[in-house]
């Protein structure tokens, strides 16, 4: 059996005790050798999200290099992938091949059926966390948004930031009401960008040319 092991740090937990590149080698090499693997090669991705598998380079390297009888490990889900999608999709890859998936922190083994089972749950579980998180980020954005305050990033248009305040910019109000009510009744981007032209309106940076990109960012930061 070769052991092929696969770690990853995002920029954020490089620093992480017990979580960097190399405590998650180290424990990779501590299995193989406690299960006889026969070789073992490790692959990296180093200060790269693992939203996505399809953007790791080292993930991909190591699914390549897994053949028939070997085993993938790595040192937890969240290092391998952050999706059920990405999840199972790597899961079915490595099940095709003959290989099993090892996961050091969760004591995943899929040469097991109740491994396999163990594996989608936790993968289904891990998704739900993150979502939850995500939503109690927009949430607090909202209030955040509701009650005036900055909430990072450029300062949306039709406002103008003052000791951290949104305060209404009463000239890019009138001409955000336009593009509002411009898009309710089905005008193209580029229709509505002639109309600000024609009323005379600029745009943040005081330009009298309306871009339909322009006004298209515009309307999706307002429907945030």
């Amino acid at each position: 059996m070769k052991a092929i092991g696969y770690v990853r740090v995002s920029t954020d937990s490089q620093a992480q005790d017990g979580v960097s590149l190399e405590a998650q080698t180290a424990k990779i090499r501590a299995w193989a050798d406690l299960n006889g693997a026969d070789s073992v090669a490790i692959f990296e991705d180093a200060g790269i999200s693992g939203k996505r598998a399809d953007n790791r380079p080292g993930l991909q390297d190591a699914m390549n290099a897994i053949g028939e009888g070997d085993a993938l490990v790595v040192y937890s889900l969240s290092r391998f992938a952050r999706s059920t999608r990405d999840t199972i999709e790597l899961a079915e890859r490595l099940e095709k091949r003959g290989a099993d998936l090892v996961s050091l922190s969760e004591k995943i083994d899929t040469t097991t059926a109740a491994g396999k089972m163990v594996f989608r749950m936790l993968a289904v579980l891990s998704e739900f966390e993150r979502d939850q998180v995500s939503e109690r980020t927009r949430l607090a954005l909202s209030h955040k948004k509701a009650n005036g305050e900055k909430t990072g990033g450029d300062v949306p248009f039709g406002f103008r930031s003052e000791d951290g305040r949104l305060i209404p910019d009463l000239a890019e109000q009138k001409a955000l009401g336009l593009i509002q009510r411009l898009h309710g009744k089905g005008y193209s981007l580029r229709k509505i960008g002639r109309e600000l032209e024609r009323k005379g309106y600029r745009t943040r940076r005081g330009l009298a040319v309306w871009h339909p990109q322009t006004v298209k960012q515009i309307l999706e930061r307002d429907a945030a």
